[in-house]
């Protein structure tokens, strides 16, 4: 089910100037293989983006707390609506490295849905089944069917990420990779599924504070794993990744928003205020009655 509408044209010009400032630069034409390379992390760089800035906060840190709030309420009826219309699918994809915040987004935005139509997906490392198959088999089987939202803590691009580094694939698989995904999303876009992708921009000494917290708190040593600690030796390795992949895979469809997430806050209005604003683009709608239940009495 393809639709005329564009869910991330908001009309609010304000906004969309602002937002677009957070996004990895025009988006790629899959078309155009010339663009596609010359997108591919050339003349983007993650550094370029301060994580520590607050680009949607409107006043001091509790002003904000009550605001997320008051959009997270907002965004439950609207789940309730998006559910009964069925016109669309929600896919929102949260990406980062360890400590950037992916559960506690989800808790602070999206906890006040109703169970019904919402559900999350955390990725792991893949099983022997999963990895009989390949790499977006898992994928698909749990991206989101009419009226549900899905929410992905981390996602496919795991799969650009982690080879990547590690050197498990080729640069020329890693380039086969982004246009998999592009085509990929490009299906899932095609029929109905709006894709909201966030990137949690996290700075290596927030990062360090954060797991020193968890050490030093003996009620938060199950969120520690010595892993964590590997993946961090690998900061830079993994700043380059994310600089490739995110122009490369920031696409009309499926475009990216590099969220600044050293304000675990500032992190959860950002993007509690741009998914409201993508759900009321949609001009959603209750199915109209059915008329011959309009004189049923209940007995």
């Amino acid at each position: 089910m393809t639709t005329s509408r564009d869910p991330f044209d908001i009309e609010d010009q304000g906004m969309r100037e602002l937002w677009a400032r957070w996004q990895p630069g025009p988006v790629v034409d899959v078309n155009d293989k010339d663009d596609g390379k010359k997108k591919n992390g050339a003349a983007f760089s993650l550094a370029d983006f301060d994580p520590s800035a607050k680009p949607f906060s409107k006043g001091d840190k509790p002003d904000n707390k009550v605001l997320v709030q008051q959009i997270a309420e907002q965004l439950d009826p609207l789940q309730q609506l998006f559910y009964a219309d069925r016109r669309f699918k929600l896919l929102v994809i949260l990406q980062g490295l360890d400590t950037s915040g992916k559960d506690g987004t989800a808790r602070s935005v999206f906890g006040e849905m109703s169970p019904l139509g919402v559900r999350s997906v955390s990725w792991k490392a893949p099983t022997e089944l999963e990895k009989a198959h390949d790499y977006l088999w898992r994928i698909h089987q749990q991206t989101p069917g009419a009226g549900e939202i899905v929410i992905f803590n981390r996602s496919h691009y795991e799969d650009v990420l982690v080879p990547v580094v590690n050197r498990w694939i080729t640069p020329e698989q890693q380039q086969e990779r982004y246009g998999h995904i592009n085509q990929f999303e490009r299906l899932l876009a095609d029929t109905g599924t709006v894709i909201l992708k966030f990137m949690l921009h996290i700075s290596k000494e927030e990062q360090r504070l954060r797991l020193q917290e968890r050490l030093d708190d003996p009620s938060k040593h199950w969120k520690f794993d010595m892993g964590d600690i590997d993946v961090r030796k690998q900061w830079d390795e993994y700043q380059r990744a994310y600089g490739q992949l995110l122009p490369a895979t920031h696409t009309p469809w499926a475009p990216w928003t590099i969220v600044p997430a050293d304000s675990k806050t500032h992190r959860n209005l950002m993007i509690a205020t741009l998914t409201r604003a993508v759900m009321d683009n949609l001009k959603l709608k209750f199915p109209e009655g059915n008329p011959q239940l309009a004189k049923f009495k209940v007995q």
